[in-house]
């Protein structure tokens, strides 16, 4: 069967991450959506996102296809019921489309024709920015159990202090000595090829994915995801950081989520409380203002590509935009639009060629090309996010 992850309603409410990539790609736990559902389904699957990121994210359409809301994250129960949907038949939970059977010559969905399967049990989804972390410790127990199961881990080193070793599975080839580990709070994952340098203490749910560094001496609190070939260092604490981004020095991030290729400057600090602890807000792409979040704590939110200088401070609930660059002393507004440059004393216009220069480089580091695909990417992201800076 052919399996088609669409970004589905919740795809605005999940802005800036979902700029630049499809809601599958998000990272959350120690996989991103569509690798889950991937290893669950034991099949490689496509998706069905905006036109403009169709071309790095392209979709493989089959006679027979079955589409999945990419919102919704596999487990056991669901990705049998997927598996063995049959045409005309489509599963829901509540109002919410999950999955459902379609062919290529349908011209359109009318599920008021189909058999609707009801799924009743618990599941997790992603249908805002702030489930990202929010929902991070579930994500880890879930994927740590998924990834484990039947193996065997690479030995704990002697010089590891431990805390329910059970709990702690080091992939091949990950360097560690003389590090805290405590999983008596979650599972630990210690992805392959990565290094935590010593003096580091750990509390879980954590996990460090391939290729991942952590730098000598730093605390981090779960549940934390740090993606591949990513740096941490400081004090972190409920926080998710996608692929090939850099936190690597002494300051704090909490209840954040920073894209890829993002960087965070030395002492850089960020609140994710307010004075008077009342509920955080954070700005709406789909109302253009600032909305609910039913979270006391909940921190930084930053785009692709998006930087900030040494000292910066973020207020609670901020968002930050794609390729942004940040510095200055004092408070940025805690709504940065992609493509700004500057901080508390004003704002101007990151031009893309000025950006793409950047980008050239920072991935260039990493012996990937910023190629034609990416630049794209960026150019229809800096049109459409235009009415929200002053220029």
């Amino acid at each position: 069967m052919n399996y088609i992850l669409f970004d589905g309603p919740a795809r605005n409410a999940l802005l800036p991450f979902t700029f630049t990539r499809p809601v599958a790609d998000i990272l959350i736990g120690i996989l991103t959506i569509r690798q889950k559902w991937e290893k669950y389904l034991g099949s490689t699957i496509t998706t069905l996102t905006e036109e403009y990121l169709s071309d790095k994210y392209p979709m493989v359409e089959l006679e027979e296809n079955v589409m999945i809301n990419a919102s919704f994250l596999p487990n056991e129960v669901l990705a049998e019921m997927v598996s063995n949907l049959e045409p005309n038949q489509a599963i829901f939970k509540g109002e919410e489309v999950i999955a459902f059977y379609t062919n290529d010559s349908q011209e359109e969905v009318d599920f008021d024709s189909y058999e609707i399967i009801e799924y009743s049990e618990e599941c997790l989804t992603v249908m805002n920015t702030w489930d990202i972390f929010s929902k991070n410790a579930a994500a880890i127990r879930e994927d740590f159990e998924f990834l484990t199961e039947d193996r065997k881990s690479q030995a704990i080193p002697k010089s590891v202090n431990v805390i329910a070793a059970e709990n702690i599975f080091i992939e091949e080839g990950a360097q560690l000595e003389f590090v805290t580990l405590n999983a008596s709070t979650g599972p630990i994952y210690i992805g392959k090829d990565t290094l935590i340098m010593e003096g580091t203490t750990i509390r879980g749910p954590f996990a460090l994915c391939e290729g991942a560094v952590v730098k000598m001496g730093a605390k981090i609190y779960g549940a934390t995801t740090v993606g591949s070939y990513s740096k941490i260092g400081g004090e972190i604490n409920n926080s998710v950081l996608f692929s090939h981004s850099n936190k690597g020095h002494d300051g704090f991030l909490g209840n954040s989520v920073l894209g890829e290729w993002c960087n965070i400057g030395a002492d850089s600090n960020n609140s994710n409380l307010k004075n008077n602890y009342d509920e955080v807000k954070l700005w709406s792409y789909e109302t253009e203002g600032f909305a609910k979040t039913g979270l006391q704590f909940c921190g930084l939110m930053m785009g692709d590509h998006s930087k900030c200088g040494i000292n910066t401070m973020f207020n609670t609930g901020t968002v930050i935009g794609v390729s942004s660059n940040i510095f200055g002393s004092g408070f940025p507004r805690n709504f940065v639009p992609s493509f700004s440059w500057g901080g508390a004393a004003g704002f101007a216009t990151y031009t893309t060629k000025k950006a793409f220069e950047t980008a050239k480089l920072v991935m260039g580091r990493r012996n990937i090309e910023f190629d034609e695909k990416e630049a794209a990417i960026l150019e229809h992201i800096f049109e459409e996010t235009k009415k929200w800076r002053k220029e």
